[in-house]
């Protein structure tokens, strides 16, 4: 059966349906954001949205830029993970850390942060001996992390609240109880798959190791906690009346940062506002909205912004350090040269 997925796949791919199909769903997911949003905002009154802004407690703000920090934090251990689980246990965590976060952060804006993201981390990771064979893989294992997580936190939030998913994707609650049963049945089967023995994907030199069972259960544990320290970030942020409670606030946030993958656009612009906006229909349209703001200027411009700044820093000091190593050669290579020159001069001197 394996071989036959594999099989299917590789002709899908040979064919670029898959790809194809992508683009689709992403122009389908933007259009019905952008015809959702038309809706939802019309009649917002700005000033209103500026006046929450306002109105927003401080501490709010800086218990949410807290979160938001835990989360980043979190999210550097997708590189640890990866980096250390295709073998490559030399290099520090600092290096698996700048790379995470300036990779997410560029990635989360930028979009098509497969690959922005996998061009920042290249970068990085090739001043250490990785090839872009490691760095993919690393991509992939850190993928497969954080979409570990997001099974994890679906399949147990939407089997506790159900009507939470059901206010996007607007099918009964039952059904979406079923589909959770489903993911965590199928999260329980693949950590089973790969704690019998050692599972291996793709061929060749892009082979990739699976992570063995007990490992699988850490990348499950490092996506939930990720995810979870986002979801407080923004349920700090949201009004707090009504009090829908922190599990179905959490799944609608995590289903609609999904959706905003899926479209491929910058921050999951449009289409991430357009899920919260219909998710959590119950609250006021202006202070969710100004919620919303917040949490983007928190997790994705003000990250972004330190990580162009760390990434300047960093080819500065790189090319300064360059520049020295090469003066210092062509020193070395001059001296043998001044010292033949400084001999022959003695030599017409003494004729």
């Amino acid at each position: 059966m394996l071989e036959a997925i594999r099989r299917a796949v590789s002709f899908l791919r040979r064919k670029q349906v898959l790809h194809r199909v992508g683009v689709v769903v992403s122009v389908t997911v933007i259009g019905i954001a952008c015809y959702v949003l038309y809706h939802m905002l019309r009649g917002i009154d700005l000033d209103e949205v500026v006046e929450a802004i306002k109105e927003t407690e401080p501490s709010s703000i800086a218990l949410a830029a807290l979160f938001v920090a835990a989360g980043y934090f979190t999210l550097t251990f997708y590189d640890w993970f990866a980096v250390r689980a295709i073998g490559r246990t030399e290099i520090p965590y600092r290096v698996n850390a700048l790379a995470a976060f300036t990779s997410y952060s560029i990635g989360h804006n930028v979009g098509a942060s497969v690959f922005t993201g996998g061009a920042v981390r290249y970068r990085i990771y090739s001043g250490w001996g990785l090839n872009a064979i490691d760095v993919a893989k690393i991509c992939f294992l850190a993928g497969l992390t954080f979409w570990l997580g997001n099974a994890a936190v679906l399949g147990l939030g939407i089997a506790c609240h159900p009507e939470a998913a059901a206010a996007i994707d607007q099918l009964p609650p039952w059904l979406n109880r079923v589909v959770a049963f489903a993911i965590i049945a199928g999260l329980v089967s693949y950590v089973a798959w790969v704690w019998i023995k050692p599972r291996n994907v793709g061929r060749g030199p892009w082979t990739v190791v699976l992570p063995g069972g007990p490992l699988t259960l850490l990348q499950i544990a490092i996506g939930i906690v990720d995810l979870g320290f986002c979801a407080l970030a923004m349920y700090v942020l949201v009004p707090d009346e009504p009090n829908l409670g922190f599990v179905v606030v959490a799944v609608i946030f995590v289903s609609a940062t999904l959706l905003g993958f899926a479209s491929h656009s910058p921050g999951g612009l449009g289409v991430f506002d357009a899920a919260m906006l219909v998710g959590l229909w119950q609250m006021d349209r202006e202070d969710l909205l100004a919620g919303m703001l917040l949490f983007r200027l928190l997790y994705y411009i003000a990250p972004f912004v330190i990580s162009v700044i760390l990434l300047t820093f960093r080819e500065v000091i790189l090319g300064t350090r360059t520049k020295r190593l090469r003066q210092a050669s062509a020193g070395l290579d001059a001296g043998p040269a001044r010292e033949a020159a400084y001999v022959r001069k003695r030599g017409d001197t003494s004729a």
